[in-house]
């Protein structure tokens, strides 16, 4: 299910299913800077209760967490998770890419490779059609990623982060169809 990796110039980039290894990258996210938008860094129990939970995603079949190598150093992270949302189920998607790599195309590059990997996903008996990014309002360079991934902005929304713990953040809700028949994407 991994992609090939893309191309960028002079680089490969690629996802690689969450593994033991990728706890330090974690570690590596949990800054004030990367986590401005989700309400800032989380102590280490919760870190590691993260890392458990995104290495036991595949086996729930509810979605998958990937490492984002750069010739094969691991410098972000990009999910899809099966959730409810307004009453249906969708998949959503969230990625991080380290200060030092930002404004490559990295993020880019990723994105599409999830986006692939979930439209195969989503071709399966009872699997959601559709993938939503939630980043904040504030978050300009996410919610432009969206825009360049193809996603439909739907509007602003409060939306629970992290789940189940009551705190709201006001997002944009972005979505693009995976499977239609007319093969095209949401428009």
């Amino acid at each position: 299910m991994t992609p090939q990796p893309a191309r960028l110039p002079g680089m490969d980039v690629r996802l690689e299913p969450w593994s033991e290894s990728a706890l330090d990258l974690l570690r590596r996210i949990n800054t004030s800077q990367m986590r401005q938008h989700v309400g800032g860094p989380e102590p280490e129990s919760h870190l590691l209760a993260r890392h458990r939970r995104y290495l036991a995603l595949p086996t729930t079949g509810r979605g998958c967490m990937f490492a984002v190598l750069l010739d094969n150093e691991m410098v972000g992270s990009i999910a899809y998770h099966r959730r409810d949302w307004q009453g249906e189920q969708i998949y959503e998607t969230g990625w991080n890419v380290l200060p030092p790599y930002q404004g490559r195309g990295i993020a880019a590059v990723a994105g599409n490779a999830l986006i692939t990997i979930v439209r195969e996903v989503a071709r399966r008996s009872g699997a959601p059609q559709t993938l939503h990014a939630f980043p904040s309002v504030g978050n300009a360079p996410s919610n432009a990623l969206c825009h360049r991934l193809g996603f439909t902005l739907l509007g602003p929304c409060d939306f629970e982060y992290p789940p189940g713990s009551g705190s709201l953040m006001r997002s944009n809700d972005w979505r693009i169809t995976l499977v239609s028949s007319g093969g095209g994407a949401d428009g």
